[in-house]
């Protein structure tokens, strides 16, 4: 058996793979690890538990909710919150651990569970590692006054909405912007944060019923928002995912921008205002080689990461940065979050596009975007992507394309599948090399 957490959390088919007595043993083992390590200590412990609009939201908060308490931690739900939103109030409620239940932007079928250390961190890796060591361990378990008490903070969702909408430095009013809040956990949060900011909106997917998230919506689907965003004439579109931790946008003349341009955009304005700390921004191996030239063209140095937004922000803690981000769209501000926040995030590009009295997509057009192709290749072995004759195939390709291109293989953190990313001069040419290592990847790792 692998390691049961992922790069974000333990994430899989909820009551198959994720089950209610899975959900609440890992809460009674994180409690026993965290009260272990002394942050218990000298106080009755305390923890905040979030869900996105998953149907099966509703029995996993039941479980963790229930495994906290019976390990002698006072529980307050939040209720539906985005994953940053539940970092958030972990660190302003000054709660010991935080919970969030969410698969993100996987379909809606799946769930998963992501803890935050005090102060609204992600766990570390090592003590990711001793909770699923002590999963079903025998304890003596408090009774009477000893066991943890559950409350609601009805609240919460509002203080978190005034905390967004403080983050901005001026009014967005005059911007008209559509929000698509992939019938998930910021189907409130996203329009009223813009709105409180002073933004027009016009919200679409915000209506969740439990099994609509991120169905033909949110920053996988971009193809209503780009509709809606050309219907009403509005000045840019945003688009989130399940539990809103990241954002993609559509500019007024309807062309993406990825996670690449926002970081750009914001790498930029931040450099402009004296902000970016080292003058430096963080990204991962994903991100087009466009970024890269359009970064070292205004003087600002980029670090790159191993996919994953917990590489990012391990890379930004070490070296005291305060920007850094991913191509598909999860943008970290450490002035403002301790994670990736998605309406944060277009709250910030909004108000650069407002400041600078320039359209979303002039601000894009800081760079151009390479061609990069992504397959992705199901049911194969990734622990095995490493595998000599596959890596010479990898190479043979990078010969081919030579400095202008370049091909990145690598596992799926979240899923059972291979990435295959390949950056050409022309599309055709990054097509053709993406096809033909996916079809080797399919042969070699079955």
């Amino acid at each position: 058996m692998g390691r049961l957490f992922g790069t974000d959390g333990v994430r899989g088919l909820a009551n198959g793979d994720l089950t209610a007595e899975l959900a609440l043993d890992l809460s009674v083992a994180a409690a026993h690890v965290l009260a272990d390590a002394g942050v218990f200590a000298g106080h009755r412990p305390k923890a905040v538990v979030g869900r996105d609009t998953r149907a099966s939201g509703e029995f996993l908060e039941a479980a963790v909710v229930a495994g906290l308490a019976s390990a002698g931690v006072d529980v307050i739900r939040l209720g539906v919150m985005p994953t940053p939103g539940v970092a958030y109030l972990t660190d302003s409620m000054g709660a010991d651990l935080g919970v969030m239940l969410s698969a993100s932007h996987n379909p809606m079928p799946d769930n998963g569970i992501k803890f935050f250390a005090r102060g609204g961190r992600k766990l570390a890796d090592d003590v990711e590692d001793a909770i699923e060591k002590r999963l079903r361990e025998p304890w003596q378990r408090p009774t009477g006054a000893g066991v943890g008490r559950v409350f609601d903070d009805t609240d919460a969702v509002e203080r978190y909405i005034e905390h967004l909408a403080s983050a901005v430095p001026s009014s967005l009013a005059g911007a008209r912007v559509v929000v698509d809040a992939a019938n998930g956990a910021a189907s409130y949060v996203g329009p009223s944060a813009l709105r409180r900011a002073g933004a027009e909106v016009i919200a679409i997917h915000d209506v969740p019923d439990g099994t609509n998230i991120n169905e033909s919506c949110g920053s996988t689907h971009m193809e209503s928002l780009r509709a809606t965003v050309m219907e009403h004439g509005a000045d840019a579109g945003f688009a989130f995912d399940g539990d809103a931790d990241r954002c993609l946008a559509i500019a007024g003349d309807g062309e993406l921008v990825d996670g690449d341009h926002i970081l750009a955009i914001l790498a930029l304005s931040m450099r402009d205002s004296g902000l970016l700390r080292e003058n430096t921004v963080v990204s991962t191996v994903m991100a087009n080689l466009g970024f890269r030239l359009a970064m070292e063209s205004a003087g600002v140095t980029v670090i790159a990461t191993s996919v994953g937004d917990r590489y990012v922000l391990e890379a930004m803690r070490q070296g005291g940065f305060n920007l850094g981000g991913e191509q598909s769209g999860h943008v970290l501000m450490l002035d403002h979050a301790t994670t990736g926040d998605g309406v944060l995030t277009a709250l910030q590009v909004l108000a650069r596009s407002v400041g600078a009295k320039a359209s979303l997509g002039e601000l894009a057009s800081v760079m151009t975007r390479l061609p990069q192709v992504l397959v992705n290749v199901p049911n194969v072995d990734k622990a095995r992507v490493g595998d000599p004759s596959l890596q010479a195939e990898v190479a043979l390709a990078e010969q081919k394309l030579g400095d202008t291109g370049r091909v990145l293989l690598r596992p799926s953190g979240t899923e059972p599948l291979v990435r295959v990313m390949v950056e050409a001069v022309e599309v055709e040419q990054a097509q053709a090399v993406a096809d033909h290592l996916a079809e080797v990847v399919r042969q070699t790792l079955r």
